[in-house]
């Protein structure tokens, strides 16, 4: 329950500070002096939008801060007894916008403070009824009676892996749409490429074959030209070396001695002589293979201008750079073609999920439907004393596709006169009745949560008299169990309470402020004699009041 809360510059409350106890506490006031205002603080607690126009002082921060009483598990008592502990949770909020929130003066997310304290305290205000009459917020409940949250997680965790799986395929599927042309391109660029068959150093190789062909003749000639001056001109080059060779043997046998450098010279000249004539022969033999072939040049020279063509044509510097394109473009033409794997698999893995997610539904339809029994026999039972002796309320329950909720969809349906069609409940329920439901629902729930504290905001709204008293006396039963706030304008519902606080404007030097107080027995009467006569107090009113007071 919430034990103490804590407004400083917020909206029309500059400072508050007040003490709640368990039970029953009402909370009264004129209309505008501010009961919404605390509620919206309260909001902030639960990870609300934080608005920095509510900022008051924009000097100062704004600062709520409530101090929960909970249960936990005990660690020195006994296994499975509880103990009673605090734990503050707090919201600061900068002029600047910037929000900080914390749990026991640990800064924590603002999702992780709304997870804590949504578990500890529900807010009904009148326009949470909205959500009481949508198909989510029904089925919310419906659940909630069924216990599926555990099993909801499970559903919803293998539907989101579904849903990432259908959506990587779609994409997949969007990413080939949109690489049609880009395949389009890579294929004709391919062909080319594999048609053109270009090889590494062909270029290089092509020009040499090129030159040659291209001097055939001159070279055949000057090859020639070397093999007979070498080998069979007079006087040739060979001849003069070989005679000098037999001129430099003759004098070695006519000296009869030893003459290194006259050896040294004929040693030299006798390797000359064999590598002039390996030359000649190699230059005759090439000067046979050589012939001049038009056709062949001209293959070369048609072969050369396609190389030349197709490395302007790909912007590459040679033709060497077009095997390393064309290896390129074979990869991503066999990415972009492939035998689809991933697509395979994912389909695959998506059919094992979507009839897992089948199986996990039905699962989650069954309780719901034994949940929603239970539920209208509940329900039906607690609202009949609230002045509806003709309800009949059933939950209308659909199967519909998929969705992170299931297969499911809820429609709470009803009619409060004696044979009356069943409508839905929102178009075929007034404002006290829809009153009277809303609280029967919420008294249900607390009990099914354990939800330990619940505020109602003017949920008696459109009723009077011994309804309103019903009502009073369903929410001091319900805080049997829980700590119950009630905001209200009714006097019948005010006497229930254990405790009475009362918000009030008053106007300072330069602003207007509100403020809370709890009121003393006498001050509760007569503000109890307030709601029952007006402006003007009588005797009357402050008798009736009192009984009222003590009735209680």
């Amino acid at each position: 329950m919430i034990k103490k809360l804590i407004i400083k510059n917020y909206a029309l409350i500059d400072e508050l500070d007040i003490d709640f106890g368990d039970g029953l506490s009402i909370i009264t006031g004129e209309t505008g002096a501010g009961k919404s205002i605390m509620l919206g603080a309260l909001g902030l607690l639960l990870g609300e939008r934080a608005d920095t126009r509510a900022i008051a002082d924009k000097s100062r921060k704004t600062i709520v801060e409530a101090t929960f009483e909970v249960e936990r598990p005990s660690e020195e008592l006994a296994t499975g007894e509880m103990e009673k502990i605090e734990l503050i949770a707090r919201r600061e909020i900068q002029p600047s916008g910037r929000s900080r929130a914390f749990l026991d003066d640990s800064p924590v997310t603002l999702l992780q403070l709304g997870s804590v304290t949504s578990r500890l305290l529900d807010i009904h205000s009148q326009h949470a009824n909205l959500s009481l009459t949508s198909g989510e917020g029904q089925l919310q409940i419906i659940d909630a009676m069924a216990d599926n949250k555990e099993s909801l997680d499970d559903y919803r965790e293998v539907f989101r892996n579904y849903v990432a799986i259908r959506n990587r395929l779609r994409k997949i599927k969007e990413e080939k749409a949109k690489n049609q042309e880009r395949r389009d391109a890579i294929a004709y660029q391919l062909s080319q490429l594999q048609k053109l068959n270009v090889k590494l150093g062909e270029q290089e190789a092509v020009e040499r074959s090129f030159e040659l062909l291209n001097d055939a003749d001159s070279i055949q000639e000057h090859l020639r030209s070397v093999n007979y001056l070498l080998l069979e001109s007079d006087g040739s080059s060979l001849a003069n070396i070989s005679e000098c060779i037999y001129h430099l043997e003759e004098i070695a046998e006519l000296v009869d001695a030893d003459i290194p450098e006259e050896e040294t010279l004929h040693s030299r000249l006798k390797e000359i002589a064999i590598e002039i004539k390996d030359i000649a022969e190699t230059a005759g033999r090439k000067a046979d293979l050589i012939e001049s072939n038009p056709a062949t040049l001209a293959k070369a020279a048609a072969r050369m201008k396609e190389l030349y063509d197709a490395v302007k044509a790909f912007h590459v510097v040679k033709a060497d750079e077009l095997v390393a394109l064309r290896e390129k473009l074979e990869k991503d033409f066999s990415r972009l073609e492939g035998d689809d794997d991933e697509t395979i698999g994912l389909e695959r893995e998506g059919r094992q999920l979507a009839r897992l997610l089948k199986e996990m539904a039905a699962g989650l339809t069954e309780r719901r439907k034994k949940a929603a029994e239970k539920f209208s026999r509940d329900l039906t039972e607690r609202a009949k004393p609230l002045g509806l002796a003709n309800l009949r309320f059933e939950v209308k329950m659909e199967q519909t596709k998929l969705s992170i909720n299931g297969q499911d969809s809820v429609e709470f349906i009803c009619s409060f006169n004696k044979n009356g069609e069943l409508l839905p409940m929102v178009a075929t329920a007034s404002g006290g009745e829809l009153s009277r439901l809303t609280l029967s629902i919420k008294s249900i729930m607390a009990e099914k949560m354990e939800m330990p504290t619940v505020i109602f905001d003017e949920v008696d709204t459109g009723v009077s008299g011994e309804i309103a008293a019903k009502m009073g006396g369903m929410m001091v039963k319900m805080a049997d169990e829980i700590q119950v706030m009630a905001i209200t304008h009714l006097p019948q519902v005010a006497a229930k309470g254990e405790r009475h606080y009362k918000v009030m404007k008053q106007d300072t030097t330069d602003r207007t402020i509100s403020t809370i107080r709890q009121l003393t027995d006498e001050e509760r009467v007569k503000e109890i004699a307030g709601m029952l006569s007006g402006e003007h107090i009588t005797e009357a009113a402050l008798s009736a009041a009192r009984s009222l007071v003590e009735k209680h």
